[in-house]
């Protein structure tokens, strides 16, 4: 199971944390922030089941409501670091999920899915920031550190 403190959605991997300098992930918040600061906290909503291979999701919904989010992340990836900006699967998070559970051993899926089904209670959640993170490690070892978050909404009304 992730970690409740772990728990998240990834929105854009920019790429590896050796290839980003300081100074670039300092620019990226910055306009992250700019970019971000008139758009309205997100509320979303958890409860439909995805299986994966490699792990047990929540599906976030509406989808569309999260695209100011990776918009702002590539662009504020690709003017802080000049390069092209990945847009495949690989780099985006594809169907916005929360991941709630990572298999660690092959095992077959039906007894997971007889036991959660479909979906779940849903649940709606507010997103109020975008968070700039480096992972060190695999995924799993949750060896995180936040680098700094673009809050939503900060714009101060005229």
């Amino acid at each position: 199971m992730t970690p409740e403190r772990w728990l998240h959605m990834t929105t854009f991997i920019a790429g590896p944390a050796e290839a980003v300098s300081p100074q670039q992930m300092n620019d990226m918040l910055s306009r992250a922030q700019e970019m971000l600061s008139t758009v309205e906290p997100i509320n979303v909503t958890l409860g439909r089941v995805i299986y994966h291979p490699e792990a047990v999701m929540l599906r976030v919904q509406p989808d569309y409501a999260v695209k100011p989010l990776v918009r702002a992340a590539q662009q504020a990836t690709l003017e802080a670091t000049g390069r092209k900006v990945p847009t495949d699967s690989e780099h985006t998070s594809g169907t916005p999920h929360v991941t709630v559970a990572y298999s660690t051993t092959q095992q077959a899926a039906e007894p997971l899915v007889s036991a959660l089904g479909k979906s779940v209670p849903e649940c709606t959640v507010g997103i109020n920031e975008l968070s700039l993170v480096v992972q060190w490690g695999p995924e799993r070892l949750w060896d995180w550190e936040v680098i700094g978050t673009a809050e939503l909404g900060t714009a101060c009304a005229p």
